[in-house]
């Protein structure tokens, strides 16, 4: 397995993890900035859309799980950073239907 292929399995994997408030996935709200892979190991970087968020550990618990347990990674590191701070703006099109969506359910 080369290195292209396990990023892509992470990014699946990261995919998988809600933002419970919002119910939609951390990828597509644009939460991770970083991710890199070398030797089984997965370095992310990532933010939260407010830092008082009172999930925090509950979702980097849930990476951690959700990357970690990739046959192809033994180690996960998550560094959570403040800035750039999160905006709406860095929703992908997946993201901004899906918020909509939701929102029409209300």
């Amino acid at each position: 397995m080369d290195a292209i292929d396990t990023k892509e399995k992470v990014w699946s994997a990261l995919e998988g993890v809600l933002d419970p408030e919002i119910g939609i996935n951390i990828v597509d709200l644009g939460l991770v900035y970083e991710l890199n892979v070398e030797n089984r190991r997965a370095d992310i970087t990532m933010t939260l859309t407010v830092p008082e968020c009172p999930l925090q550990d509950d979702i980097v618990r849930e990476v951690k799980e959700k990357v970690g347990a990739l046959p192809e990674i033994d180690e996960v590191d998550v560094r959570l950073v403040w800035e750039p701070k999160w905006t709406p703006a860095r929703m992908n099109d997946a993201a901004i239907e899906e918020f909509r969506r939701l929102r029409s359910l209300v």
